[in-house]
């Protein structure tokens, strides 16, 4: 006769694992919430990266300043502004890039949400614009193309002057 084995204990355990680990897991994941509409304002900063890849068709002492509009988990609304190349340039995440997986891309550093963004340029096209918003309070921009015109620049941003609360 097969002796029967009482497995209780072993769903016991593995209940009170499930609820120590959801104990431990909502705070943390309360910590690391954000209102990305804390990012609202001006954000202002230097051109980085000295590397000779790096430095294509923006002057390596440009600055940027980058004030956002509107930001959300759905999208972002800014203008851009770097010196000598562009002046309060109206930008937008992509829509379709917000409604794909591309909307959870990530990096090195770990920001918190990526946006994909259309610069349009002096000479009539467009870069490829990667806002990056930080947890530690800052924000990164990029600006990407290739072809005959090639442009790549990366600009590290602080906070200048918070948005107005509405």
């Amino acid at each position: 006769m097969a002796r029967r084995e009482c497995y209780g204990h072993v769903v016991r355990s593995a209940t009170l694992a499930r609820i120590v680990l959801l104990v431990l897991a909502v705070p943390a994941a309360l910590v690391g919430c954000n209102d990305l509409r804390e990012f609202r304002g001006t954000w202002q900063g230097p051109r980085v990266g000295d590397e000779r890849a790096l430095l294509a068709g923006i002057d390596p002492s440009a600055t940027a300043t980058l004030a956002i509009d509107e930001v959300s988990e759905h999208g972002i609304a800014a203008r851009l502004t770097v010196d000598g190349s562009l002046t309060d340039v109206a930008i937008h995440s992509l829509d379709a890039a917000e409604a794909d997986v591309l909307a959870g891309i990530t990096h090195s550093g770990n920001p918190l949400r990526v946006y994909l963004t259309f610069v349009p340029v002096p000479d009539g096209g467009d870069a490829l614009g990667v806002i990056s918003l930080y947890d530690d309070r800052r924000v990164e921009v990029r600006l990407v193309r290739g072809g005959d015109a090639k442009l790549y620049g990366v600009f590290a941003l602080t906070e200048q002057a918070p948005a107005s609360s509405p």
